[in-house]
């Protein structure tokens, strides 16, 4: 079974670590709100657990599990969280931050939140300390440090998201970890643009979550793109209108 793989994967990952951390996003293609990244970290202990064994054949690719799965499976992640078997973190890179830096800088950015948000949630610190600086003699009894841990990313490495990493292409169908932050981050998303649908009725937000959509295009091109809209994603779409939506945009 595919999703057993992944709880395998990620257990011939440990290589006697303290344990992973998956990170994953949610946004990137969308036309409208922010890119969402969260990060999921599970100690070595949590791939053995009566729990994991049980339940991990049903964590996959969030793309790949119909809504009520990704929302069902979100509360259990949560409540894995409230028991101290997983730690979560979740980071946003907002429009504005998405002008600015571009979406991969934007997504760095978020990604950097969500490590920041779970690091301090777990007690892990995220730099070895100075041997010049440190005292030897408490060393062993201060927090974790992030050397201990394996972080697995989804996608290609990233050079300046400022830790260590190991970029995996298409992690969230291979590792178990980055498969639970992708449900995280998804759904995290997910509820932010049907918030945003209460404030700009007509784009459809509740449905699209922001994607090129054919409704969301033509509300679009019919009243305008909002402040939530990313301008330099419209920019063709609003050169050449309808007639080439379909080559310039894709889909999550």
């Amino acid at each position: 079974m595919k999703s057993r793989r992944l709880r395998a994967y990620d257990r011939n990952r440990l290589n006697g670590q303290a344990g992973l951390i998956g990170l994953d996003e949610a946004g990137r293609g969308a036309l409208a709100g922010p890119v969402v990244a969260a990060a999921v970290a599970a100690r070595s202990a949590f791939y053995d657990t009566d729990w994991c064994k049980r339940n991990a054949s049903r964590i996959n690719d969030s793309k790949l599990l119909k809504p009520e799965e990704r929302e069902e499976l979100y509360d259990r992640l949560r409540w894995l969280e409230r028991t101290n078997r997983i730690f979560i973190g979740v980071g946003v890179g907002s429009v504005k931050e998405i002008e600015i830096h571009n979406i991969l800088g934007a997504t760095q950015i978020a990604m950097n939140r969500a490590m920041q948000d779970i690091l301090t949630r777990a007690s892990i610190e995220r730099h070895d300390p100075d041997p010049l600086f440190s005292d030897s003699e408490n060393n062993d009894s201060v927090q974790e440090r992030l050397s201990q841990w394996i972080v697995l990313v989804d996608g290609k490495p990233m050079r300046s998201l400022g830790f260590s990493h190991h970029g995996i292409v298409k992690g969230d169908s291979k590792s178990l970890c980055i498969a639970m932050a992708s449900i995280i981050a998804k759904v995290t998303r997910d509820r932010k643009m049907m918030a945003l649908d209460c404030e700009y009725p007509h784009y459809h937000f509740a449905s699209c979550k922001g994607y090129a959509t054919p409704p969301h295009r033509n509300a679009i091109l019919d009243k305008g793109p909002t402040p939530v809209h990313r301008s330099l994603f419209l920019r063709k779409l609003l050169e050449t209108g309808p007639e080439n939506e379909q080559e310039e945009f894709g889909f999550e």
